[in-house]
Order: C-alpha cells, then sequence, then structure tokens
C-alpha cells in the first residue's frame, strides 16, 4: 500500500462526507474568509495538528507550527441515494436562461453531479473561452496538487560569514506584511551581533523569477502589482488589503528599504541605499519567515479574486515542476499539472491555454466542462488536498466577489458558491451549488461579447440559482 504523506492524512478528515452533504455545508454559515466558523471552532477545540511545512520530518523551531486541521465534522450526514435532478428537467429550466441576450453572442455551459461525475447539462462545454477570473480555479487546483496545503513561502535573510553583507531574497510571497519584516529584522540583527557586525550593507534578491515582471495588462494596472519575488502586502501603498488598489512601481525595492528601516530601528547601521544583487556564494541563511499555509492562500485567492496571490501560485506550481519561474513557464506547469490529475472526461484540456495565473490576460482558454470538472474533482475524497477550492469560493450573498451580488434575492443566497470571472465583454460564473434535496452540484457559465457588465452578472446568478429550485 502506498505511504500517505501527512497532508493527504490530515486533510481527509477534513473533506470527509463533503461532496455528499454539500446542503449542511452551505447552510451551516455563518461564513468567514471563505471558512465556517463552526468548523474553525471544532478545530480549535479539539486542539489537533495537521502535516508541517510541506514534507518536512520533524519540527524545525525556525518554521511555523502546523495548522490545526478540523475532524470530519460532515461526515455523518448521509447523501441522497439516487440523483435528483432531471437532465431534460435542467435543460428546460437553464435554456431560456442561457439564451438571455444579457449574455451576448458566445456562451457555454456545463453543470455536472459532483457525487457521481456525470454531466447533466452542456452547451458547448468543450469550447474553450477566455475565462477572465474563473482561470483563479485552474491556477489554484494546480498549487495545490503540486505542493499541497500546508506549503509555505520563506522570505529568507542571508549573511555573509563576517556579516557585513546582508542580503534579503524573496521566495514569491506576495503577503508579506510589516510584521514580517520586523520579524526578520529582530533575527537578523541578533545574527549579525553574534557576528560582532554592527554595519552592513543591504542588498535584495529577485532573482527566482525570470522574465517580464509587467504583466500584459501594463504598468501602473491597479488590479495588479509588478509581479515580482519579494514585495510586501501585494506592492499596495493605499492600506486596501483586497481588490483595487495603488501599487508602487518598485515593490522589492520598497521591501527592501522597509528592512532596512527595521534593522536601523534595531540599532544596525545600514550603509547606503539597498541594491538588487545575489548573495555570496559562502552566505548563509540568518532568518527567515513564512507566508500562511497554502490552503489559506488559496481561499484569499479565490474568495477575493486576489491577481496577485494566483500570480504568485502559479510560479510556486512552476518552482514546484522544475521549470522556469515566468508568465509563460508558470502556464505551461499549470497546464502540465492538471494533466496529471486524471480528469473523469478525455479531452478536457483540448484548447486550453494559460497565459497567466489571474486571468487577467485575453489569451487564456478553458471550457466550462473543464471547470466543473475541476470542482467535481475538488470535492472527490480521494483528493482532499483540493478541498480548499471549494472552502475558498464565495458565498451569494455573503462573502467575497458575491458578498453584493445576491443583494435582495432569497434564491441561491448561501446556496451558491461561486468564482466570479469579469472583463469587458467578458462575463463568467462557476462553482458548486446546493440542490433542495442536498444534492452537490458543479457549474460553470461562460459568456463572451457581453453588452454590459451587470446585466450579464444578473443573467449568471438567475441561472445558478436556478439550480438550487
Amino acid at each position: 500500500m502506498p505511504k500517505l504523506k501527512t497532508w493527504q492524512l490530515t486533510a481527509g478528515s477534513a473533506v470527509a462526507g463533503l461532496a455528499l452533504a454539500a446542503g449542511a455545508v452551505a447552510v451551516a454559515g455563518p461564513w468567514d474568509s471563505g471558512q465556517r466558523k463552526a468548523e474553525r471552532d471544532l478545530a480549535a477545540a479539539q486542539d489537533r495538528t495537521g502535516g508541517a511545512h510541506h514534507a518536512t520530518p520533524g519540527h524545525n523551531p525556525a518554521e511555523p507550527a502546523p495548522a490545526p486541521s478540523a475532524r470530519g465534522v460532515l461526515s455523518a450526514l448521509g447523501a441522497p441515494a439516487a440523483p435528483s435532478v432531471k437532465p431534460d428537467r435542467l435543460k428546460e429550466v437553464l435554456e431560456p436562461l442561457l439564451d438571455t441576450a444579457a449574455l451576448g453572442g458566445l456562451r457555454t455551459a456545463s453543470v455536472v453531479d459532483a457525487a457521481t461525475g456525470k454531466q447533466l447539462y452542456g452547451r458547448g462545454e468543450r469550447d474553450a473561452m477566455t475565462p477572465a477570473s474563473t482561470v483563479k480555479i485552474a491556477t489554484t487546483v494546480a498549487a495545490l496538487s503540486a505542493l499541497g496545503p500546508d506549503h509555505r513561502i520563506a522570505t529568507t535573510v542571508l549573511a555573509a560569514p563576517d556579516g557585513k553583507r546582508v542580503v534579503l531574497k524573496g521566495g514569491g510571497d506576495p503577503t508579506l506584511e510589516k510584521d514580517g519584516l520586523r520579524a526578520l529584522a529582530t533575527d537578523t540583527a541578533r545574527a549579525l551581533r553574534d557576528k560582532g557586525a554592527d554595519k552592513v550593507s543591504l542588498s535584495y534578491d529577485t532573482s527566482l523569477y525570470v522574465g517580464p515582471e509587467v504583466h500584459p495588462i501594463g504598468a501602473g494596472n491597479e488590479n495588479l502589482a509588478r509581479v515580482t519575488s519579494l514585495m510586501v502586502n501585494e506592492g499596495r501603498t493605499d492600506g486596501t488589503r483586497s481588490g483595487i488598489g495603488a501599487r508602487t512601481l518598485d515593490p522589492a525595492g520598497d521591501a527592501a528599504r522597509a528592512f532596512a528601516a527595521e534593522l536601523r530601528a534595531l540599532g544596525v547601521q545600514v550603509t547606503g541605499d539597498p541594491s538588487s544583487g545575489k548573495a555570496p556564494a559562502d552566505a548563509q541563511p540568518v532568518a527567515k519567515t513564512f507566508s500562511a499555509p497554502l490552503s489559506a492562500l488559496v481561499e484569499r485567492t479565490l474568495t477575493n479574486s486576489d491577481n496577485d496571490i494566483a500570480e504568485a501560485l502559479a510560479r510556486q506550481t512552476a518552482l514546484a515542476a522544475g521549470g522556469e519561474v515566468s508568465f509563460a513557464g508558470a502556464g505551461k506547469a499549470v497546464y502540465d499539472r492538471l494533466a496529471e490529475l486524471d480528469l473523469p472526461a478525455d479531452g478536457l484540456l483540448a484548447g486550453a491555454h494559460f497565459a497567466d495565473g489571474s486571468g487577467l490576460d485575453r489569451n487564456d482558454r478553458v471550457s466550462a466542462g473543464l471547470l466543473t470538472a475541476l470542482l467535481a474533482r475538488s470535492a472527490d475524497p480521494a483528493h482532499p488536498e483540493l478541498r480548499p477550492v471549494l472552502t475558498g469560493l464565495p458565498v451569494a450573498g455573503f462573502s467575497g466577489t458575491l458578498q453584493t451580488r445576491y443583494a435582495g434575492t432569497a434564491a441561491g443566497t448561501g446556496l451558491v458558491r461561486a468564482k466570479t470571472g469579469t472583463l469587458t465583454g467578458v462575463n463568467t460564473l462557476a462553482g458548486t451549488v446546493v440542490t433542495k434535496d442536498g444534492r452537490l452540484l458543479t457549474f460553470a457559465f461562460l459568456a463572451g461579447s457581453t453588452p454590459a457588465a451587470d446585466p450579464a452578472q444578473k443573467a449568471l446568478d438567475a441561472m445558478a440559482s436556478a439550480l438550487t429550485k
């Protein structure tokens, strides 16, 4: 029998019964950043731990303790004995909604029973289209599959043997905060004192990524910072934590300057301004800080449609594959990883193309059938590592990018969980929904050439809500 990894064992307990008891999940609320508060409280009460930092034997005190994992809180609930959704009835309900003029001239759809994997409805479900931000489903599935939910992204400080040269090296964590920099500075200052160094030069290393830093949407776009392996708070300069926001044009340099300020506050004399450069060959790590677990990063990505984290996760997938860590290399790594998932139908990746990890690039191409297959695979008890894809989806009327879209609408509220996608002329929605008798369905509705965003979004929301009836 193959040996199970720690993250498989711990995630397995949490995923048990998810697909079969989704009705209870959706109505149990209230929700908090894509996860149920009740489940979090239960996890804390049990004081149980999951896997440590990605296949590390034992616990290294320099690394964060493993996150608590929830018990199988859903496993006692049963599933309907047989599918209650009739394909003919579903077609009768969805066809008029899909044909509305608000959805423009290009429309595709797929609805799948998550428990059986059977497609219940499809129109153009194999046609690859521009998915906008629903491509984040593919990005996060690939990252979790490649790295596991416990993986954390490190930011490291290295110092020369004499302590006179210090290098801040980015590992690709866009969520690094000021507290993380302060912790790095504290450990670094202590190490420098041990070396007898009180005056240092500071460099910063962003060599982990190659190729262009600027996304094809262009520099200065408030949807995304420059894609670099070192930044603080996603390069935001206006205090925002999600959504659009003003971004620095030099995220790595700003992070290094902030780190220098923390060192100076601790009595370390940093000479001059930080400069870009790699550490000397004989430099050794003296401090390290870690991101939240990948599971939490995935949830934040999906709930808030976070473009910066999505691009970082695509590059982490490329790192895991040993490929080029660039837009092109990340796209290839995502495609290759999805190809290893043994999706339920052949050819679902035909025509798929991942130009970026966020969906801001109009050259991305996925099909509705691929998205529903990835969501169904995320509900599969055989793939517990993918569960954060489902728990991270925004909840209609409650969280993330669906918090306000179902305002004043009873149908679908709390029952629809879905990733939104919006570009000019492109509106998409893909996620899960619970039928009135507790059946979990995955769905994807993609529309192109839409005349206006608001009517298109309402039409997509109406289709998802119709699945609950």
